[in-house]
């Protein structure tokens, strides 16, 4: 028997904006997001009603099939929704919604991040950017049995600090199955702790080199530019479907590829130089220049 919150309970007994959105004013717009399947146990699909001027989250209704802690995790969602704007709403992680609830029990965790991706299906799709532009579609096939691929491991990895298959399995699912995948995903752990290891190895050595006025050395330079990239900036480009590849790091070159909405963006110019450019400046050196090839 799982051990569940009084608030995971309430919401489950006491569901807060069940149902769907029908009405919408002038200038209003409503939106949906759909995630999981019936056929592997639970299903979400979120409704926003959004006024399109200021991109403000004006009501927030669920539909969802599946336990306590998917009704609850549902419901809570919605009432954190509310009064934000899209890009505010975006930053919501399923540890936000778990916390509202109180804490769900570990192998139950896997509704609050059902609630997260929900979320962002629903702007993506109100934003008109294709689901298959989103990160976590990206890669290789890990588990077949829930369709999970490792970008969507990895991120659930980083945001949630996971160690173990197990931890993996209670979030997202992936391994649940028949269980061929656990191996595959033991390794990219290892993999991700091992990368994670080294970049706090050269940032702590980064802070010496600045602290003792040494100039970086090529690697640690090429190394902090691959984590910057990585953990900081493109996080923050896939928000809005777009994403980036490293190509060349010449002296003080950067040399990338926009991709994916931001490739075909009017304002690429402005994310460039005013996003990724001033971001490597100010976290690696600020001789460095950024340019699209």
């Amino acid at each position: 028997m799982w051990e569940y919150t009084d608030k995971v309970m309430d919401l489950f007994y006491n569901p807060r904006n069940q149902g769907t959105i029908t009405e919408k004013g002038e200038g209003q717009a409503i939106t949906t997001g759909e995630v999981g399947s019936i056929a592997c146990g639970d299903a979400l699909r979120l409704h926003l009603k959004v006024d399109e001027k200021t991109e403000i989250i004006l009501d927030a209704r669920f539909q969802t099939f599946g336990c306590a802690s998917a009704i609850a995790s549902s419901s809570a969602l919605t009432e954190l929704l509310v009064g934000k704007t899209l890009d505010e709403a975006l930053s919501l992680t399923n540890k936000e919604i778990a916390d509202f609830l109180g804490g769900l029990p570990e192998e139950k965790m896997h509704c609050s991040v059902m609630g997260q991706e929900a979320l962002e299906a629903a702007i993506f799709n109100y934003r008109g950017i294709p689901l298959d532009n989103h990160e976590d579609d990206e890669g290789a096939l890990i588990c077949r049995c829930f369709g999970v691929t490792d970008s969507r491991i990895r991120r659930i990895v980083l945001e949630n600090n996971l160690t173990t298959a197990e931890q993996v399995t209670n979030y997202v699912k992936a391994g649940g199955g028949c269980g061929s995948c656990l191996a595959d995903i033991d390794d990219m752990i290892a993999d991700i702790l091992q990368e994670k290891a080294t970049a706090v190895a050269v940032a702590t050595e980064v802070v010496k080199a600045k602290s003792e006025t040494k100039p970086l050395t090529n690697l640690q330079k090429i190394t902090l530019i691959q984590q910057v990239l990585e953990e900081e900036i493109r996080p923050f480009l896939a928000k809005d479907g777009g994403d980036l590849e490293l190509i060349d790091i010449e002296g003080d070159l950067v040399k990338v590829t926009l991709q994916g909405a931001c490739g075909s963006c009017a304002s690429s110019t402005a994310t460039l130089k005013g996003g990724i450019e001033a971001r490597l400046k100010e976290r690696v050196s600020p001789e460095l220049t950024v340019i699209a090839v």
